[in-house]
């Protein structure tokens, strides 16, 4: 089936019609995976408003987000925040126990998610669940195991297409409302 973006398989649109919570990793995918350290170690990110405005119409939609990633990082609470991230795991080196968690807390089955990751911290994650999905310049190994690849890179909108990927499986796209932060 064509969608915004392009073509995507049947196997791929079923899963994602089953979507109830949607997983992100941050640095690769919801940034472009550059830190950037100033003299007195401040720590800058790059975050897009086309992954903002996503977010936020996702879960407007009635699709809950989260967020595990292996940094601690002010900058990270206060984005996701801003997107009304209800599930925000940071400084998990091992983040599949952190996925569990949040399963259990809103009694859903690994078949309802799906996580978007970039390298080999995500690869447990997106072995586990119903819809893994890899930004267009991960690690080779994330691509083999993806069952969707965006066509967008990491940083530059890979969230947001995803995002509406979902909602447009879901009948939802038409009514999306959010505000591009």
């Amino acid at each position: 089936m064509n969608t915004l973006y392009g073509n995507v398989s049947t196997e791929v649109l079923n899963k994602a019609k089953n979507i109830k919570l949607f997983i992100c990793d941050i640095d690769g995918v919801f940034s472009d995976g550059r830190i950037y350290l100033g003299n007195d170690g401040e720590e800058l990110k790059a975050f897009h408003t086309k992954d903002g405005y996503g977010i936020k119409a996702l879960g407007a939609s009635g699709v809950d987000v989260a967020v595990i990633t292996g940094r601690q990082s002010n900058i990270v609470q206060t984005r996701v925040t801003a997107l009304n991230v209800k599930y925000i795991v940071q400084g998990e080196e091992n983040k599949l126990p952190a996925l569990k968690n949040i399963l259990n807390t809103l009694n859903l089955e690994p078949e309802q998610v799906a996580y978007i990751g970039d390298d080999m911290p995500d690869y447990e994650c997106m072995a586990y669940i119903g819809l893994s999905i890899a930004v267009n310049d991960a690690h080779p190994q994330i691509l083999k195991l993806a069952d969707y690849t965006t066509f967008t890179r990491g940083g530059f909108g890979a969230v947001r297409e995803v995002c509406d990927l979902i909602m447009q499986t879901q009948n939802t796209l038409a009514n999306a409302t959010g505000a591009s932060i």
